[in-house]
């Protein structure tokens, strides 16, 4: 009589299997599947609140919520239908920045649907290599007069056609930027709601300039004056010592590359159009940076609540000069105090411990300007 081994039937291969791991033999069904969406965008929920077609099933859930919260004497637990952007822009696919590629159902099938989701008021967080929104009348027009770079020009349908409007509307047809005629609310949803004045312009991300040019055409003016900023982190402020460099004649601005504000549509808008005038550079190392003005022949001064020096009885403004703003909670770092031939206070009447950044950068400059004035 034959043995197992000789048997029909009898098993050829080992009965133990490699493990699949978590999820066994399901898991490859999860896969293509992406983030779980919340209920107020999941149309087969009774949370729904987009503004793509309800279903019938989702429209039942919701008025069976009604009834019943009316019995009980409740506010019904539904959602608001039309009131979530659940619809998808164009564009924006694979390789493309911002872009997500063709979405993917259940089994990783294409959904046909491309580009990024966007709610209304709200915009995707750009790339740092991608073009930005410069918005508002007075940014949108000095940017244009001083030849930036754009690619496109939004107005909205029905603007005020003041003076500036048309002058923008015109510089950017001479310059051949292509001018959108859009809706108040599509500007409004690119813009995240920011305040637009019915203008926007897209322009590529801004081109510092590098350092030591910005350090040699300083020193070819017959007053030197420059700006640092010393970890200051709202763009708000970085924009409006910009402004007042180029009101008071400084000849460029430099920043920190890390921990520090850029130049982003925030800035652009808050100078007024006056980073499109003024040089801006941003360095590696602003301690080292300080240093290399000094040795070019600068003297470096920073503002400092407790400076040794008072702002009026500074005899070294009327020389080539470097103003450091510190951040705008702890003032100037350490290293930077440490860096400065002197610190300077701003003398104030009242009990207010301290200035915005930006404001007394621009007392500072004012005041260098007055006596330069004076001594030039």
């Amino acid at each position: 009589m034959p043995g197992n081994s000789q048997r029909r039937g009898r098993r050829l291969t080992s009965k133990a299997t490699a493990p699949k791991g978590s999820g066994g033999k399901n898991k490859d069904s999860l896969a293509g599947r992406g983030r779980t969406l919340p209920a107020d965008e999941r149309p087969w929920h009774k949370g729904y609140s987009g503004t793509e077609k309800l279903p019938q099933r989702t429209a039942w859930k919701q008025d069976k919520e009604r009834r019943a919260a009316a019995e009980e004497g409740r506010a019904p637990k539904i959602g608001q239908p039309g009131t979530k952007d659940t619809t998808w822009g164009k564009g924006g696919g694979r390789g493309v920045p911002g872009g997500r590629g063709p979405t993917t159902g259940r089994g990783g099938k294409p959904t046909g649907r491309t580009g990024t989701r966007v709610a209304p008021g709200r915009k995707s967080n750009p790339s740092k290599d991608s073009p930005e929104l410069l918005v508002g009348r007075n940014p949108v027009l000095e940017a244009l007069r001083a030849q930036v770079p754009a690619t496109a020009l939004y107005t909205a349908q029905g603007i005020d056609m003041d003076e500036r409007t048309k002058e923008i509307i015109r510089t950017a047809a001479d310059r051949g930027i292509a001018n959108l005629e859009i809706s108040r609310a599509e500007l409004d949803r690119m813009t995240g709601g920011v305040l637009h004045q019915g203008v926007g312009l897209q322009v590529p991300p801004f081109a510092y300039q590098p350092f030591e040019d910005m350090v040699a055409a300083s020193l070819e003016q017959q007053a030197p004056l420059l700006v640092a900023l010393d970890g200051v982190t709202d763009p708000r402020n970085l924009g409006a010592v910009i402004r007042s460099a180029a009101a008071f004649g400084a000849q460029g601005v430099f920043v920190p590359e890390r921990r520090a504000a850029g130049i982003t549509a925030t800035a652009w808008r808050t100078s007024a159009g006056a980073a499109a005038r003024v040089p801006v550079a941003q360095v590696t190392n602003l301690t080292r940076s300080l240093k290399a003005c000094r040795d070019a022949g600068f003297m470096v001064i920073g503002l400092d609540a407790d400076g040794e020096t008072d702002l009026y009885d500074l005899e070294a403004a009327v020389g080539p000069l470097v103003v450091v703003v510190g951040s705008e909670g702890r003032g100037l770092s350490r290293l930077v105090g440490e860096t400065c031939d002197l610190t300077v206070s701003i003398p104030m009447i009242s009990e207010v411990e301290s200035l915005n950044a930006s404001v007394a950068a621009a007392v500072t400059l004012a005041e260098v300007a007055r006596r330069r004035s004076v001594e030039l």
